[in-house]
C-alpha cells in the first residue's frame, strides 16, 4: 500500500494571526516577520532557561535581521554566535558584549575575523581543533575555543582525544591567547524522537563532563561550555550537572527565534513555540485540476530539507510538490477550496535560516498590518577582497 502523503502538522495553525491586510500592494514572495511571534520566541526560550539571559548562546545564521538581533539584546541577550564574516560584523553593530565565530577560519577569513575583533569592543572567539590552527590567532585579541566533535563528524577534534585537547590548551595559552571554553555541536541528534534524543544527549554531555575534568585536573579552567542548537536544546535544559557547573553552560538555538516545520516538529507543542517567519506567495497558474502553483519556488523557500520545502499555513489539504527556480507546484488533496488565481498562500518552510539568506528584505507584520520593512542585514558574505 503507498502511504499518504506528508502534510506538515504546522499547516493546520490557523491563518488568523498571519493574515496581511492589503497584501494586494505586497511584491511576491515576501519575508514576513511577526514581532509579536519573535518577543514571544525569546521569552519562551529564557523561560526554559529559568530567565537566565546569560545561558543562551543564539546562532545568529536564523535571525540574519539586524532588527532581531537588537530585539534580543533589547531583552538582555549580549551573547551571540555565527558563521559568517558578515553575521559577525551585523551582532557586533547590533550590541552584541560577545560573540563566537562557531565556523573555522583559516587564511583570509581568519585575518578579516582579527580585523573585526580589532575594532568593536565586543568579546570576539573563534574556534580551533589543531595546533596548526593557533598560529594564525597569535597576537590577536580573539579568544579561542576548543571544538569538540560529539559524533556528528563535520568539525572539531573527537572527544575520546582527551589527551590531545588537554594538550591543545596548553598550547594555546602557551601561545599567550585566551582559552575560553569548548564547543560540543550535537545537531546530529534530530535524528532521533525527544526522549532517544535526550538519552543520546545526555551520555555525550556525560563525556564533555569528563573531559572538562581532565583539562580542570591539568590545571586548566574551563571559562564556558557551549552546546545544542535547536534539536539538542531541550536536552541540554533538562542536564542537571549544566546548572550547577563550575562553568558557564550556554546553549545556542538559534532557530528557535522564528521557527519552522523542522523545529516545531522536534520541540514540544506544549512549550509554545509559533512561526515569527513565513514566505507570503501568490497563486499564479492552475495548470491541471487538483493543481496550482504558486511564486515561492527553491530560490525563494530552501530546498535542503527535501520536499515538501514548506507547509501551507491553515491548508493541511495543500500538499507542496518539488519546485523549480521559481514555481512552487502544490497539489490539493481534496475539494474543499482550490485556491484561485491571484490568491495569497502563507507558507511555513521547512528550514527557515536559508530561507530568510534568500531575502534582501523583510516586512514586518503587527495585527494585521504591515508596520515596517527592515534589511536582511547579514545575508550573504562579504565581498571576497574586503581588505584589497
Amino acid at each position: 500500500m503507498t502511504a499518504p502523503p506528508r502534510v506538515s502538522p504546522i499547516s493546520e495553525l490557523s491563518e488568523s494571526g498571519y493574515r496581511i491586510d492589503g497584501i494586494e500592494r505586497v511584491l511576491t514572495p515576501a519575508l514576513a516577520i511577526y514581532p509579536e511571534h519573535v518577543d514571544a520566541n525569546i521569552a519562551i526560550t529564557l523561560g526554559l532557561l529559568g530567565g537566565d539571559t546569560a545561558r543562551w548562546r543564539p546562532h545568529v545564521k536564523t535571525a540574519k535581521l539586524a532588527w532581531t538581533m537588537r530585539r534580543m539584546v533589547e531583552r538582555g541577550v549580549v551573547n551571540f554566535k555565527c558563521a559568517t564574516t558578515r553575521e559577525l560584523a551585523t551582532v557586533c553593530g547590533a550590541g552584541a558584549e560577545d560573540v563566537l565565530l562557531g565556523y573555522p577560519a583559516v587564511g583570509a577569513n581568519a585575518r578579516r575575523v582579527r580585523e573585526l575583533a580589532g575594532g568593536v569592543s565586543a568579546r570576539i572567539s573563534a574556534l580551533v581543533e589543531h595546533t596548526v590552527q593557533i598560529e594564525a590567532w597569535k597576537g590577536s585579541n580573539v579568544g579561542l575555543f576548543i571544538d569538540i566533535n560529539p559524533g556528528m563528524d563535520r568539525t572539531g577534534i573527537q572527544q575520546g582525544r582527551v589527551d590531545d585537547i588537554v594538550k591543545l590548551v596548553g598550547a594555546i595559552e602557551d601561545a599567550g591567547l585566551v582559552f575560553r571554553g569548548l564547543h560540543y555541536y550535537d545537531g546530529h541528534l534530530s535524528n532521533y524522537d525527544l526522549a532517544a534524543r535526550e538519552k543520546v544527549a545526555h551520555r555525550g554531555y556525560d563525556r564533555l563532563m569528563d573531559i572538562i575534568s581532565a583539562v580542570e585536573r591539568s590545571g586548566f579552567t574551563v571559562e564556558e561550555v557551549g552546546t545544542s542548537g535547536t534539536p539538542a536544546f531541550p536536552c541540554a535544559v533538562s542536564y542537571r550537572p549544566f546548572r550547577d557547573a563550575s562553568f558557564i553552560h550556554r546553549a545556542s538555538p538559534g532557530t528557535v527565534i522564528y521557527n519552522d516545520c523542522s523545529s516545531l516538529a522536534l520541540l514540544s507543542q506544549e512549550l509554545g513555540y509559533r512561526p515569527a517567519a513565513l514566505v507570503v506567495s501568490t497563486v499564479v497558474s492552475l495548470p491541471s485540476p487538483h493543481r496550482l502553483t504558486c511564486d515561492a519556488g527553491h530560490k525563494t523557500v530552501s530546498a535542503d530539507s527535501g520536499v515538501p520545502t514548506c507547509a501551507v499555513l491553515g491548508r493541511p489539504d495543500l500538499l507542496p510538490g518539488k519546485p523549480s527556480e521559481e514555481h512552487l507546484p502544490i497539489e490539493a488533496l481534496d475539494d474543499l477550496w482550490i485556491p484561485a488565481m491571484g490568491d495569497a498562500l502563507y507558507l511555513v518552510p521547512m528550514h527557515v535560516c536559508p530561507t530568510v539568506n534568500n531575502f534582501d528584505d523583510a516586512i514586518l507584520v503587527e495585527e494585521g498590518r504591515i508596520t515596517g520593512m527592515e534589511r536582511v542585514t547579514a545575508r550573504g558574505r562579504e565581498s571576497p577582497l574586503v581588505n584589497g
